[in-house]
């Protein structure tokens, strides 16, 4: 271990499990050895050598008061970064390590989204889940069944770090998930997540409370501990901003699966952009405490109807009273954020101008009742909102902050004038006495011209020389005897008097004894709005939800939004739909949509025929005609309505559901040995497990990423479940036509296409959803529109037409060079050649077969053991899974023979 400096740091290096460690030196904080490569390769900053007891280290460094910006750049980067602060002794000095900052306890953040620090616990197939937010002091708890559904949780929360129990596994499928969304997996002491341990930390916290919110089951008292512990271990200092400890059931939200957050685009698009989603499109808000609402909102939509109902009369008294709401959006403009801003005090990190906000946003919160109060938005829930907090409470502790912060502090707490003459008697007799020096040593040059006829007098005051009497040199030979010269210049000499140094020597004790004083004054007012810290967040809060509740009243007054009316149960009967985020785009075409029961009136209205159990759509219709769409908006209106917020159509009536699950398109995920239709399997799997007959269920193609036969079966027993045994409503896109012909015998199934018109070989796409299945696909007319070549294109029209007409197609390119005759026998998925008489390729299995049988050798027993089993497989009472395997062991056993 070197000595010196440096080996203090590595020896201090070694005490943290930290990524980086930055260690105060006098007036910097320096990186050392590797981490002063790390720092200065991150942040560009200059990488110098320091020499320590014959050995050569490489130093980086940055100055005591800008350690913060750099050590949220490192954090948002994912490093754990220690601080050893330098403290004086009675030996000179020492360091020791003061905090460890992570990306789930850093303050000083430039998200504006939550920053949750997530824990983890599983029991058996149970997990539990913690989530606190240091910033803000947000702390829940909840526990669910199944890795899918803490999964699900996690994605919904989006945490920067994550604590595993340890009965985690590292290989589960969904941390592999939770680790690929970039947040920060840490290892922590398994005896944190001790149950009694983790009990103890949570009464310590919170009191009684702890137990009076039910946090019942040992899966989530254990993740909560957890939390609390590695908060406290790290010494974040913001464990007193975590005032409240609230549980909640993920029933109380509409379920919403990883997979269909990400298929809907909420919160970001398929490429991660937050331009183009869901979020983007309707945020208006105006503070970042209303975004990070508003998206809680969007990914965490109600179930239940009266909290709903509140939200959207709310957002109708806005949006029908638009002077109001533009009054109400003026005010909020200036709100900083104060949950946030109570973390900071609570952890002793705030500083003069975090006050100043502090105080600036309390003296909104009477603007933003008057303002209601003032207008038609009095009657409305708005008026309950604002009346939440305790006015007078905040109205005192504003009180306070404006008696004792001056207007323009300085940027640092220990330099002083940082409180208002008046606040303290002490600190003004300081402050009285400063002044007085201060104008005697502002009145000193004129003095000293008037009294010794001098001209070209100054007094001025510096770092070397202190306060010093300047003269020019044309009269320095005639200053008084008792100046003494200290310095010459080229035009002027410097001088001192022992008044003049006895009044510097005042001076600056009483700036030492001001800033001292203020300092200590100053860390007490802090702590006393840190102990205030519940109000602050109460406050914050009711800003946050007014500006939310703004927001969605700007966007549906502005793009011509309806409130939906809901049911419970109830069908969904949208007229003249619209997509939220496509309708900003380009110019969309609206559709109506009927579903449920108790549709007909709605559908004899638009002209098709009714059907009283009409909850599963199967939608056909040409490649990029709008089938998709038209699904998907389906879904956001139904969410939307469930968020409280107005919806894109003309009219709404939405039966509020239990959850949204979606099956759309998906890639290989080949690292993790899944293809295209392993995921997709397991997707479906994942919704006929999960969905309940109140499930909204969107189905984007089924089966197409295995052969044509096996496709259509997995597509048409998944369509029999869904109908007869969970019984939900359901959007089925699909180009297997013949799942069409389920309509006709499934009494709750209906058809519907999206339609196009073909005039003179030119395709259109006319957006229109009609009535029926569609009888083609045009899939050769979006090739065409693709940049496919042209002679491809030609090609695949001949063969089409040869193939609809069952007509020979010649095999062009053979190895004999002559064109051969063939037909495409689609039962068998092979070509024969025309009428039938020889084979272009082998001849199947079970057309030899058949041949061996025709010629009196009888079928094979294993094949009629096969076909046995296959006439008594009941298919409405196999689930797809099941169909599947035993479809799969069928196919062995065929293919051993």
């Amino acid at each position: 271990m070197p000595q010196g400096i440096v080996g203090e740091f590595l020896s201090l290096k070694e005490e943290t499990d930290a990524d980086l460690l930055a260690m105060q030196c006098g007036d910097f904080y320096e990186f050392f050895a590797d981490d002063a490569e790390t720092v200065g390769r991150e942040l560009d900053l200059k990488v110098s050598q320091k020499s320590s007891h014959g050995s050569s280290y490489p130093m980086a460094g940055v100055p005591l008061d800008d350690l913060t910006p750099y050590l949220k750049a490192l954090v948002e980067r994912g490093y754990r970064v220690a601080v050893a602060e330098q403290y004086e002794t009675d030996g000179g000095h020492a360091r020791e390590v003061t905090r460890v900052v992570t990306p789930g306890t850093l303050l000083e953040t430039s998200r504006e989204d939550a920053q949750y620090l997530a824990s983890v616990v599983r029991e058996g197939d149970r997990y539990g889940l913690a989530f606190a937010d240091v910033t803000t002091g947000q702390f829940l708890v909840t526990s669910v069944e199944g890795a899918d559904a803490a999964g699900s949780e996690l994605y919904r929360f989006d945490p920067v770090e994550l604590l595993p129990g340890p009965e985690v596994r590292s290989d589960d499928a969904f941390l592999r998930r939770v680790r690929d969304q970039g947040v920060k997996l840490t290892t922590f002491e398994t005896e944190a997540f001790a149950p009694g341990r983790a009990r103890h930390a949570l009464r310590e916290q919170f009191g009684d409370a702890a137990e009076s919110v039910g946090l019942g089951e040992g899966v989530t008292v254990r993740a909560a501990g957890a939390v609390l512990a590695y908060v406290t271990e790290t010494n974040a200092g913001v464990t007193a901003s975590m005032t409240r400890l609230r549980t909640y059931e993920p029933t109380d939200h509409l379920t919403l699966d990883a997979t269909t957050q990400r298929n809907l685009e909420l919160t970001e698009t398929m490429h991660g952009d937050r331009s183009g989603s869901l979020v983007d499109a309707i945020d208006h808000t105006v503070t970042s405490a209303g975004g990070r609402l508003l998206r809680e909102w969007v990914t965490r939509p109600r179930r239940d109807r009266d909290e709903i109902e509140r939200r959207l009369d709310c957002v109708e008294a806005l949006a029908t009273h638009a002077l109001a709401r533009e009054r109400l959006r003026d005010t909020l403009d200036g709100a900083y954020d104060l949950e946030r801003l109570a973390s900071r005090a609570a952890g002793g990190r705030a500083d003069a101008s975090d006050l100043l906000s502090i105080r600036d946003t309390l003296a909104l919160l009477p603007s933003l009742a008057e303002a209601i109060e003032e207008s038609a938005l009095a009657n409305s829930p708005l008026a309950e909102v604002v009346g939440r907090p305790d006015r007078e409470a905040a109205r005192d502790l504003h009180g306070e902050l404006d008696a004792a912060l001056a207007d323009d502090p300085p940027k640092t707490v220990t330099q002083g004038e940082l409180l208002r003459k008046g606040y303290d008697d002490e600190l003004d007799e300081l402050i009285e006495r400063h002044a007085e020096i201060r104008e005697w040593l502002d009145s000193l040059a004129a003095r000293e011209k008037r009294e010794h006829g001098l001209s070209h007098v100054t007094v001025d005051r510096n770092r070397t020389d202190g306060y010093y009497i300047q003269v020019g040199k044309s009269v320095a030979d005639q200053v008084p005897e008792h100046y003494r010269e200290i310095k010459t210049l080229k035009n002027s000499k410097r001088f001192v008097t022992d008044e003049l140094e006895e009044r510097e020597r005042e001076v600056l004790r009483i700036e030492e004894a001001r800033a001292d004083l203020e300092y200590e004054l100053f860390c007490e007012l802090r702590t006393r709005i840190g102990e205030r810290a519940e109000l602050l967040q109460d406050v914050g809060r009711v800003l946050a939800e007014v500006d939310a509740l703004v927001s969605l009243a700007t966007h549906a007054a502005g793009q011509d939004w309806t409130r939906p009316t809901l049911t419970e149960p109830g069908p969904i009967e949208i007229e003249a739909g619209r997509h939220p985020v496509v309708e900003q785009t380009t110019e969309f075409v609206p559709n109506d949509l009927y579903m449920g029961g108790g549709v007909a009136a709605s559908r004899e209205r638009a002209g098709g025929h009714a059907n009283e159990e009409r909850d599963f759509l199967i939608v056909t219709g040409p490649n990029m005609s709008g089938k998709s769409t038209y699904m998907r908006q389906a879904a956001l209106i139904t969410l939307l309505a469930q968020v409280g917020s107005f919806v894109p159509a003309r009219s709404a009536r939405v039966g509020v559901v239990d959850g949204i699950f979606t099956r759309v398109g998906a890639l290989d995920e080949l690292a993790q040995g899944r293809s295209t239709f392993m995921v997709e399997m397991q997707e479906l799997s994942n919704i006929l497990h999960s969905a309940t007959d109140e499930s909204l269920v969107i189905l984007d193609e089924v089966g197409r990423g295995t052969a044509t036969y096996d496709g259509i079966s997995i597509a048409w027993a998944a369509t029999e479940y869904l109908h007869n045994e969970i019984r939900c409503k359901t959007l089925f896109a699909t180009h297997y036509h013949e799942l069409t012909s389920l309509a006709e015998h499934l009494p709750r199934v209906a058809n519907v296409h999206v339609a196009a018109e073909e005039r003179d070989g030119d395709v259109t796409f006319l957006r229109t959803v009609e009535e029926g299945a569609t009888d083609r696909s045009y899939g050769i007319h979006v090739a065409d529109l693709a940049g496919v070549p042209q002679p491809v294109v030609a090609r695949a029209s001949e063969v089409l037409d040869r193939l609809r007409e069952e007509k020979a197609i010649e095999a062009k390119g053979g190895s004999s060079g002559a064109p051969v005759q063939a037909v495409f026998d689609l039962g068998s998925g092979q070509f024969a050649a025309e009428g039938g008489s020889g084979r272009t390729t082998e001849t199947t299995e079970a057309t030899a077969t058949e041949e061996a049988a025709s010629d009196g050798g009888g079928l094979d027993p294993e094949l009629e053991a096969v076909l046995d089993e296959l006439r008594g497989t009941d298919v409405n009472d196999t689930s797809p899974l099941e169909l599947m395997g035993r479809v799969q062991e069928w196919q062995r056993r065929l293919d051993t023979e």
